[in-house]
C-alpha cells in the first residue's frame, strides 16, 4: 500500500474537481416533444351535431336530442354521465378487485424503483471491508512481522473502508437515468390506459346486456302473439274455416322465432360471465346488478375537446411520446460507451497485528487510484450498437406518428358515428311503429275474412325484425357515446381516485 503526501492529495482533490466539471456535459440528441398537429378539427366540414344534422325528435328516448360541446372537458368519472347507480357499482367493483389495473400499478412502481436505482450511480459509493488473518510466517530468511522472531504465527486486523465513483464525464449515466425516467412515463400512461379500457369494457359490456335483454323480450313478444295466432288457426281449422296448411305455416313461424331465443340466452349468460370477470370476481360470485336499456340514460351534451388537446389526453399517445424519449436517451448511453469512463477509488484503514493498535497513527494507510479506459478496437460493436439505438429512434418516431393519426381517426369515427346513430335509432322507432300498426290492422282483416294468412305471417316477421333492429341501433348508440368518451382520453387528468403507492418501510433504503 502506498501512502500519499498532502501535496498529492491537493492534486488529487484537483483533478477530482475537474473531472466533476466534466460531468456537466451529456452526449447524445436532447429530447424536444414532437409539435402538436397543426388540424383545427376531426371532420373534413365543421362539426355538426346529430339533431343540427338529421332534425329529427324522437319520442321513446332522447338521441336526437344529443350536441357536441367543443371545448368541454371530459370528467374522470364519464361512466356517471349514464344516470346508473348499477353501472357505477359495477365500475367501482372493477377499479377495485381487477387483477389486470393491479399488475399495470406494480408495473409502474418497478419503473419507479429502477430509476431511483440508476440515480444512485451518480454518487460515489461506501464500502467497509473489514478483515482479520491468521498466518504463519515462514522461517529461513523471512521474518514475522513480529517483534519476537521465534514466533512465526500472527495474526493481522486490517479494518478499512473503499470509496469508489464513476463520474459521468459524457453523460452516459444520466442518459440512462433519462431512458428509464421515460420507462416510467410510458408505465405510467400504460396504467392510465389500462385504467380507461377497464372503465370502457365495463360499460361496453353492460350496454351489450341491456341489447340482449332487448332483443330477447322482443323475440319473447313476438313468440308470445305467433302462439296465440296459431292457437287461434287451430280453433279455425277445427271449425273447418280455414286449412292445414295454413296452422303448419304458422307452426313454421313460431318454430323460427323460438330457434332464435337460445343464442340470445346464451350470449346473455356469457355477457354477465365477462362482466362478473370485468369486476375481478369468479363466475359463481356473479355480480348482481342488471342492465336494461331504459335504465341507461343516454347523455345529450357531448364533450368534444379541441384537436390541439387531444395528442395531450390520449394515454396511448403520450406513452408513445415516452418510448420516442427513451430511445432519445438510449442515442446518449450509445454515443458515451464509445467514448472513455473513468473511475476513482480511495481506500483507507489500519492494519496492525492487535486489535488495541488499530487506531494507532502510525498503522494508517490509503491509497486514490484514478484510472481511464477507452475502446481502441472492438470491430465496430459500439458503433453498430448506436446506430442501432439511433434506428429505434427513427422507429419510436415513426410510430408515434401513427399512434396520432389513430387517435384522431378513433374521435372522428365516434363523431360519425354518432351522427348517424340519431338516423339509426329514429329510423328503427318508426319502423316498429308503423310494423305495429300494419299487423294490429292485418289481423283485423284477416279476422273478417279480408286477407290471407301468409299476410300475417309476413306482417309478423316484418314486426319481429323491426324490433330487434330498434333494441340494436339504440344499443349501438349508447355504445358509440361511450367510444366518444373514450376516443378523447377519458378525463384521466381529471382523476381523484389515484392510489398512493405503498410505504417503504426498509430502515436501511441507503444499502
Amino acid at each position: 500500500m502506498v501512502s500519499v503526501g498532502p501535496n498529492r492529495c491537493g492534486r488529487a482533490a484537483a483533478w477530482l474537481a475537474a473531472t466533476l466539471a466534466l460531468s456537466a456535459c451529456a452526449v447524445g440528441p436532447n429530447f424536444v416533444p414532437p409539435e402538436d398537429p397543426p388540424v383545427s378539427r376531426y371532420t373534413k366540414e365543421p362539426l355538426k351535431n346529430p339533431s343540427a344534422a338529421d332534425r329529427i325528435r324522437t319520442r321513446q328516448g332522447g338521441s336526437a336530442d344529443q350536441s357536441f360541446v367543443s371545448g368541454a372537458d371530459i370528467p374522470g368519472q364519464w361512466w356517471t354521465l349514464f344516470h346508473s347507480k348499477a353501472l357505477n357499482r359495477v365500475v367501482e367493483q372493477a377499479l377495485a378487485n381487477n387483477p389486470t389495473l393491479e399488475a399495470a400499478q406494480a408495473s409502474l412502481r418497478v419503473a419507479q424503483q429502477n430509476v431511483l436505482a440508476q440515480k444512485g450511480t451518480l454518487y460515489p459509493s461506501l464500502t467497509a471491508t473489514p478483515q482479520i488473518q491468521g498466518a504463519l510466517a515462514p522461517g529461513l530468511d523471512l521474518q514475522s512481522p513480529l517483534n519476537n522472531q521465534t514466533n512465526y504465527l500472527y495474526s493481522l486486523a486490517t479494518p478499512q473502508a473503499v470509496v469508489s465513483y464513476n463520474p459521468d464525464v459524457f453523460g452516459g449515466n444520466r442518459r440512462q437515468i433519462e431512458s428509464l425516467e421515460a420507462t416510467t412515463e410510458n408505465q405510467r400512461f400504460q396504467l392510465e390506459a389500462a385504467y380507461l379500457s377497464l372503465t370502457a369494457n365495463v360499460v361496453a359490456a353492460a350496454i351489450q346486456e341491456a341489447a340482449l335483454r332487448a332483443q330477447i323480450d322482443a323475440t319473447r313478444k313476438v313468440i308470445q302473439a305467433q302462439t296465440e295466432v296459431l292457437q287461434l288457426y287451430n280453433k279455425q281449422l277445427s271449425l273447418g274455416q280455414i286449412a292445414g296448411a295454413d296452422v303448419i305455416q304458422q307452426q313454421a313461424a313460431l318454430a323460427l322465432s323460438q330457434q332464435l331465443l337460445p343464442p340470445l340466452e346464451k350470449a346473455l349468460a356469457q355477457q354477465r360471465n365477462l362482466l362478473t370477470a370485468l369486476a375481478g370476481r369468479l363466475p359463481s360470485d356473479e355480480v348482481s346488478e342488471t342492465f336494461d336499456l331504459a335504465a341507461l340514460r343516454l347523455p345529450t351534451k357531448l364533450p368534444v375537446s379541441l384537436p390541439s388537446r387531444l395528442v395531450q389526453q390520449r394515454p396511448d399517445v403520450k406513452a408513445a411520446e415516452a418510448l420516442v424519449q427513451e430511445a432519445s436517451a438510449n442515442v446518449g448511453v450509445a454515443v458515451a460507451n464509445r467514448l472513455p469512463q473513468f473511475s476513482l477509488t480511495a481506500t483507507g484503514g489500519s492494519s496492525a497485528t492487535r486489535i488495541a493498535q488499530v487506531t494507532n497513527p502510525g498503522a494508517a494507510f490509503f491509497t486514490i487510484i484514478g484510472q481511464a479506459t477507452a475502446p481502441i478496437f472492438d470491430a465496430g460493436t459500439l458503433f453498430r450498437r448506436q446506430r442501432a439505438s439511433e434506428e429505434s429512434l427513427t422507429q419510436a418516431q415513426a410510430q408515434y406518428k401513427a399512434t396520432v393519426i389513430t387517435a384522431f381517426q378513433n374521435v372522428a369515427d365516434a363523431l360519425r358515428a354518432l351522427q348517424a346513430d340519431a338516423r339509426a335509432v329514429a329510423a328503427a322507432d318508426a319502423a316498429v311503429s308503423a310494423t305495429n300498426q300494419s299487423l294490429g290492422l292485418i289481423r283485423k282483416q284477416y279476422t273478417a275474412g279480408a286477407i290471407t294468412s301468409s299476410q300475417v305471417l309476413i306482417a309478423q316477421q316484418g314486426y319481429l325484425s323491426a324490433l330487434v333492429t330498434s333494441a340494436g341501433a339504440r344499443a349501438t348508440q349508447y355504445a358509440d357515446t361511450a367510444a366518444l368518451f373514450v376516443a378523447l382520453g377519458g378525463g384521466w387528468w381529471n382523476r381523484a381516485d389515484v392510489a398512493p403507492p405503498p410505504p417503504e418501510k426498509d430502515p436501511l433504503k441507503v444499502l
